[in-house]
């Protein structure tokens, strides 16, 4: 995702209301998201559908990951020998 503008990536949400279909094709074309603010505060991000995309996918394998670590911590975990040595006789039936 490229480096945030302040200038040119956060509008108040009037200024979107008014230039709605100029926002949308600057994120489309710069992949940057805009931060919309409303009484100056943030309060919404408009962003490109494939960068949304990329970042649920990339939430939900850090998810994974963690969920992965917690259940190592558990002793949950077997090791790299038990695991090949189930694959080959699964492999062999």
């Amino acid at each position: 995702m490229p480096k945030l503008k302040p200038s040119r990536d956060i509008q108040p949400v009037t200024e979107f209301r008014a230039n709605a279909a100029q926002v949308i094709e600057q994120v489309r074309e710069t992949g940057a998201p805009v931060i919309l603010t409303q009484h100056g505060r943030g309060a919404a991000v408009l962003l490109d559908v494939e960068a949304y995309e990329a970042m649920v996918d990339e939430l939900e394998l850090l998810r994974d990951v963690r969920t992965a670590e917690a259940q190592v911590a558990a002793g949950k975990g077997r090791s790299h020998a038990a695991v090949a040595k189930s694959l080959r006789a699964r492999l062999l039936k």
